[in-house]
């Protein structure tokens, strides 16, 4: 099956599509070359990138990207609608969320606590949940009609649907109770309990992991599990948005064999968790553009070489030809035995490119790659 891109953006129903894939394979560019095309088309678009380089304000022209969406304006672009872009702050983002949801005087306890500090950078699936903060954030203001997003590299993509889950299971565990627990007690004889039981796990855990990182921990859980539930409720909002009838995921591979494992793999995962895919992009495929077979245009080669025939030129490109068809006899073969185990899932092929897209008019190029026309 044919994957109709221009379908997909021009359907009003779709709000959100997510392109997701292996590491190098062109998520950013796939990403940006999509918001482009639909804003050209007539959609409110915002892009939205969690990989930390440059690529995507590049592309747009921009010189940086922050952690709010950015109206591109920029010479040659006028659509019929209005994209913006952004790049995702982890640290920032968690800041926003503390000091929207947790009241003046306890957001400034939790961003001066120095367990939050660390946490807030490096603490596993922070990221991913933040990307979905985020994401859960520009779908509730309703100014743009349609989100993409664009995932780390597929492992990390796959973190990026279980954040939700992780991150609460993380801060509900049975270590972050503990470290919760006198500040839940309530009367006398409990919190005499619980303080009693908690000073003798403080004293176990203290001599491994110090005194003040236990104390910093504790008074961070303390202060934030006010907002705990809060926190619980967004991530299950967003869960439920990547899962609903206007979310579309879009997987993107090269045509080589671990790109196209990943991609199998993320298809199988998707299917799994009740995922929308929409489909795969097979991304810079070297299609053939001579109907001349390799061992034709060999043949001839070395026929002109034997005939002495002074035509360097023409021998270079009929072997570069060869050369060519051999390359992308590979990738259908290669793409032929993905379909056979994925024969539901819609497929584009969009080639190469002659260089790396830099600017609005290469990803236009792309855009049209992707819709075929």
């Amino acid at each position: 099956m044919e994957l109709d891109i221009d379908a997909l953006i021009d359907d009003p129903k779709s709000r959100v599509i997510v392109c997701c894939g292996s590491g190098g394979v062109g998520k950013t560019t796939t990403a940006a070359a999509l918001a482009l095309r639909a804003a050209e088309r007539g959609r409110q678009t915002v892009v939205l990138t969690i990989d930390p380089a440059r690529r995507l304000a590049q592309a747009l022209g921009l010189k940086e990207l922050g952690n709010h969406p950015r109206q591109v304006s920029v010479d040659g672009f006028e659509p019929k609608g209005e994209l913006w872009a952004m790049m995702l702050d982890m640290r920032r983002t968690f800041d926003d969320m503390v000091r929207k949801h947790a009241g003046p005087e306890r957001a400034e306890q939790l961003l001066q606590n120095p367990f939050y500090q660390t946490i807030s950078t490096s603490f596993s699936g922070t990221q991913e949940y933040m990307a979905m903060e985020k994401l859960g954030q520009l779908a509730a203001t309703d100014e743009w009609d349609l989100i993409i997003v664009d995932t780390p590299p597929s492992r990390s993509a796959l973190d990026f649907l279980d954040a939700p889950t992780r991150l609460s299971s993380a801060l509900d565990g049975r270590m972050i109770r503990l470290l919760t627990g006198p500040a839940k007690a309530s009367g006398w004889g409990l919190r005499k309990v619980v303080t009693a039981g908690f000073t003798m796990f403080a004293k176990a855990v203290s001599t491994i992991i110090g005194g003040q990182l236990l104390a910093d921990a504790s008074a961070f859980m303390q202060a934030f599990d006010s907002m705990f539930g809060g926190f619980r409720e967004r991530a299950r909002k967003t869960a439920e948005l990547l899962r609903s009838e206007g979310t579309s995921f879009i997987v993107v591979a090269a045509p080589e064999p671990d790109a196209l494992r990943e991609a199998s793999y993320f298809v199988e995962r998707l299917s799994d968790e009740a995922m929308p895919l929409a489909g795969l992009v097979a991304n810079r495929t070297h299609p053939v553009l001579a109907s001349l077979s390799a061992g034709e245009a060999t043949a001839a080669a070395d026929s002109l070489e034997k005939g002495g025939t002074n035509a360097p030129l023409a021998v270079a490109v009929l072997r570069l030809h060869a050369d060519r068809v051999a390359l992308a006899e590979r990738e259908s073969r290669l793409l032929a035995r993905f379909t056979r185990a994925h024969p539901e899932v819609p497929l584009v092929r969009v080639p190469a490119l002659p260089s790396d897209v830099h600017d609005i008019e290469g990803l236009r190029d792309i855009g049209d790659r992707l819709s075929g026309t």
